[in-house]
């Protein structure tokens, strides 16, 4: 063999092996990454082959399914109700899923490596492979009821409800919506022009409000700042606090007054700190922040949950913040949720979890049950806590203060209609927004019956005004709707 020749038999061998040894990388190492391409034209062909797995409530609803359609695919995605879910579900397209079509894309599919004996069984057997199942924990009357409601009040808003209990999301609604079924088309050009109409609408319809926007907290905050008061010993809900009209801030002339400027109790000075929860004295709990301190309110908020930045649902919770501030005029104001105080309303409803369930806070969770086409199941939700929030004594004192914001005649929550005939502990929120030009945001968090509760409930409307007229109803229809579906079962 001349010299010419050897080098190309080895140049031959070189690029031989480097080939076996790419091919060997590719099927050991980056099928499943190459699988999941958008642009893997065989993945996204042999996707719409096969039957995707349906997604139910809890309650046995089905609310996204694949039907039989004639041509070259053979399943397209259908969502019942869509707006009404779509903060739920997400969709799943050509393009790409978002929500629960995202997060449990691989079992709906039936792609998860704990269906692939299920599916090679299907394959030996002749069976068409089918993916997972999915029930959620919601609840249809009470999503359906929050729905209404919000469509109802026309303001951007959301809403999220909750047992206490157990973490189990009942409800989870955002308006305005949207209709996921324009994404389940074939037709790429039609999607991208429905894709682009609603990412550039001003309202923005896409974001799920419920657990991805963020709003001040108002005076539901009061919450945390009266429990981080009771966990100093020194105060709890009889004690006599300092009620000024207004409250002279340190290192400002501006000074902090009550709604309207209003005098807090009698207007003696001095109020019982339960009387000044449930009429909402700003300079009451501005005052008992400042003494407090930034430090100690943070460090309770996050015992609620506030700065989390690795919350899922399985869906990804943006965190609600509640900063470190230095300056003692703005503490004040952070102690009645203004200034940088920022929560979603999955927060609101936590803070009402915990403190119904003797404040222990559950992780909030929405997928129940997974299973697959034999109806064995895949997967089965656990409980589990997120925080021991406060203790029980504590979380008793705050319930109780929370009781007479509906029960007493001064409380701000007293005169919402239908209220009165149910057991229900809450705290209204009216937040400074000059987002809004001026329109306050009305927030409302509650929990329901009052000795052992079922449902926590949080609510916030965009430019609502006050929390009792505008998000409070909305979170009485949410808790008489579940009520009244469990009084049937």
């Amino acid at each position: 063999m001349n010299r010419a020749l050897r080098r190309i038999s080895l140049a031959s061998l070189i690029m031989f092996v480097a080939l076996l040894i790419n091919v060997n990388y590719l099927q050991g190492f980056q099928s499943n990454s190459l699988a999941s391409e958008p642009s893997n034209s065989r993945a996204f062909a042999q996707k719409y082959q096969y039957q995707r797995g349906s997604i139910t409530t809890a309650d046995g609803v089905t609310i996204a399914a694949s039907k039989p359609v004639s041509g070259v695919y053979k399943y397209q995605r259908h969502y019942t109700d869509g707006p009404v879910y779509a903060p739920v579900t997400g969709y799943d397209s050509i393009f790409g899923s978002t929500g629960i079509e995202a997060a449990e894309d691989k079992l709906l599919s039936g792609t998860d490596p704990t269906l692939t004996v299920r599916n090679l069984i299907d394959l030996l057997t002749g069976k068409q492979q089918e993916g997972a199942s999915v029930q959620l924990t919601i609840n249809s009357k009470a999503q359906q009821a929050a729905w209404n409601a919000l469509r109802a009040m026309g303001k951007q808003g959301a809403v999220v409800a909750m047992n206490p209990q157990t973490g189990a999301i009942l409800a989870m609604a955002s308006y305005p919506s949207y209709n996921p079924n324009v994404y389940t088309t074939f037709n790429g050009t039609q999607l991208g022009n429905a894709d682009k109409a609603l990412r550039e609408n001003q309202s923005q319809p896409l974001l799920n409000r419920a657990i991805n926007a963020t709003y001040h907290p108002g005076s539901t905050f009061k919450i945390v700042t009266s429990a981080t008061a009771f966990g100093t010993g020194r105060y709890n809900p009889n004690s006599s606090v300092y009620a000024p009209n207004q409250l002279s801030l340190p290192q400002t002339t501006q000074k902090l007054i009550n709604d309207s400027g209003e005098a807090c109790g009698n207007g003696s000075g001095h109020v019982p700190l339960i009387d000044a929860f449930a009429q909402s004295c700003n300079t009451v709990f501005g005052a008992i922040g400042e003494h407090l301190g930034s430090a100690a309110l943070k460090a309770q908020a996050e015992k609620f949950g506030f700065n989390d930045s690795h919350l899922t649902i399985p869906l990804p919770v943006s965190p609600s913040a509640f900063p470190l501030i230095n300056e003692a005029d703005f503490t004040a104001y952070s102690a009645i949720g203004q200034f940088d105080d920022q929560v979603t309303p999955l927060q609101e409803a936590m803070l009402s979890a915990a403190i119904g369930d003797g404040g222990k806070l559950m992780k909030p969770y929405l997928v129940q049950t997974v299973k697959a086409s034999d109806l064995t199941t895949v997967q089965q939700a656990t409980p589990t806590v997120l925080s021991q929030a406060v203790s029980p004594s504590i979380a008793g004192q705050v319930k109780s203060m929370m009781a007479q914001v509906v029960q007493s005649p001064i409380g701000t929550a007293h005169g919402i209609p239908g209220i009165l005939s149910m057991s229900v502990a809450a705290k209204t929120g009216t937040a400074q927004s000059t987002i809004n030009f001026g329109l306050d945001d009305a927030v409302f968090t509650a929990f329901s019956p009052v000795a052992n509760p079922n449902i926590a409930v949080g609510v916030v409307i965009k430019g609502g005004g006050y929390g009792a007229a505008a998000a409070g109803p909305i979170a009485v229809q949410v808790i008489k709707a579940y009520q009244a579906y469990l009084g049937r079962t």
